[in-house]
């Protein structure tokens, strides 16, 4: 069974940093090619930033470019989303995703395997 679990989330201030975790299990996680997402409320589910199966390739929205970096270490099964200069506008539940087959940059539903979330609030 493949299993995504995400932490890391909590309450940052304004220009503040948070290192968001995520743990696969499942299918072997080299395969994998990973993204993460974000939710606010009423909203739809939107692309954050994405990571190739070997890590030799990024991607970003324009939104968080510059701020954020998705990183992944294989070893331990676990990719990362480290954002920086945090805004009130980044508030939302965040998600990794994961799929054997999806190109960079894809939107959510086009991944199979999702995790439970963790809530990201940007207040001062």
């Amino acid at each position: 069974q493949e299993k995504l679990v995400e932490s890391g989330g909590g309450l940052v201030q304004p220009g503040g940093s948070l290192r968001l975790s995520c743990a696969a299990s499942g299918r072997p996680f080299s395969g994998y090619a990973l993204g993460w997402f974000r939710q606010a409320p009423g909203e739809e589910r939107e692309f954050v930033a994405a990571i190739s199966r070997s890590g030799g390739n990024t991607v970003y929205a324009d939104s968080v470019k510059g701020r954020f970096t998705i990183s992944r270490d294989n070893a331990k099964n676990t990719v990362y989303l480290q954002m920086n200069s945090l805004k009130a506008e980044d508030t939302a539940i965040y998600y990794c995703a994961a799929d054997y087959s999806v190109r960079l940059g894809a939107p959510s539903t086009e991944y199979d395997y999702w995790g439970q979330g963790t809530q990201v609030t940007v207040s001062s």
